[in-house]
């Protein structure tokens, strides 16, 4: 049995991984701005804590893992799944739009795991999930700062893996495609409202059209989606990417062949840059 602790767990996919978390024998600790809208399954069961919690707020942080401490004992896997999606060109996005994203996907994100890491620590033991996308492995237009917002996720966890290996402690960051949750509702996207016209038929837009008639038709199923997150976490190692869903392992394949392209390309002169001296 392991002490999961997930955050924006109140719907999509963090709610399906506390389920299947649920469901697979496990504790649960489900965090969410408002634990009332849990659903039943959830917050009938003594196995499962239901915290509220903006992750934006460091000291809502703190008190929600001294709550999971005090009624688990421990926290054996993080889940960092709380985030949200922002439309537009780059050009279109203001400062304050781009900020108030990163504040979510990515500083909340650095401030959760900070305050796991003294409980992982003193347990030599444990396993972060970050959720990232397949937009923070290949740059999408009319997505690049949460492209940008996940591709930070990606380092963040690939980069962790490295430095919490002394201690017992994996991290792994799980990309996913497109999934039929309720991530196109406004609810977790946002458009920029400064609308430029002359990005209209360009990239850019034709994702702005794509998220109006795609919402609640995606390609990836959620509950299959956490079954394998699951079943990945409870073995005994993590990988350090996990493509998920057949969009996301496409165009990964497309982005490493274009990489390598890239590469053999300028390999030799890229090479000749060395000092003249160099070993």
């Amino acid at each position: 049995m392991a002490t999961w602790f997930i955050t924006g767990a109140a719907r999509g996919l963090g709610l399906e991984i506390a389920l299947a978390a649920l469901r697979g024998g496990d504790t649960v600790v489900a965090a969410a701005r408002d634990p009332r809208k849990l659903p039943e399954e959830l917050r009938a069961s003594d196995r499962v804590l239901g915290v509220a919690l903006d992750v934006t707020r460091s000291e809502e942080i703190t008190a929600a893992v001294e709550a999971a401490v005090e009624r688990f004992g421990t926290i054996d896997v993080l889940v960092n799944n709380a985030g949200r999606g922002l439309l537009g060109a780059l050009e279109e996005i203001t400062d304050a739009e781009a900020r108030s994203l990163f504040d979510l996907n990515v500083f909340a994100l650095i401030n959760m795991t900070r305050a796991v890491l003294p409980v992982m620590r003193a347990a030599e033991a444990g396993k972060i999930v970050h959720i990232g996308s397949r937009s923070g492995f290949e740059g999408e237009p009319g997505v690049s700062m949460y492209s940008a917002s996940k591709a930070a996720v990606s380092g963040i966890a690939e980069a962790l893996a490295v430095e919490l290996e002394p201690f017992g402690i994996q991290s792994m960051v799980v990309e996913p495609g497109v999934f039929r949750t309720d991530f196109l509702d406004t609810s977790s996207l946002s458009t920029s409202a400064g609308r430029i016209p002359a990005y209209d038929g360009t990239p850019a837009h034709v994702t702005l059209d794509w998220a109006d008639t795609a919402n609640h038709r995606q390609l990836g199923d959620p509950v299959k989606g956490a079954a394998l997150i699951h079943e990945v976490v409870g073995g005994d190692k993590l990988p350090g990417h996990l493509a998920l869903g057949r969009d996301a392992i496409e165009r990964q394949l497309v982005k490493i062949q274009s990489l390598q392209e890239d590469l053999k390309a300028w390999q030799d002169k890229s090479a000749a840059t060395a000092c003249d001296d160099a070993a």
